[in-house]
């Protein structure tokens, strides 16, 4: 699954994605962490693993991770 960071709060490394399909997905602190990156912006592409109850649980960058 793909989308865009729509928002991005670095002191909590928190922030919501919006998926291709139009809706608004949060992400957890985990789940950027788990991304190995240091800082995302808005706008910015992103590959999305989630868990078996569809929360975020990898944020990743499309051909890199």
């Amino acid at each position: 699954m793909q989308g865009t960071i729509a928002t991005f709060d670095p002191q909590t490394r928190t922030g919501t994605l919006l998926l291709d399909d139009g809706s608004e997905m949060p992400y957890p602190a985990a789940a950027f962490d788990a991304s190995g990156l240091r800082l995302l912006r808005l706008g910015q592409r992103v590959t999305v693993e989630v868990g078996p109850d569809d929360g975020v649980i990898k944020i990743g960058v499309p051909g890199i991770s």
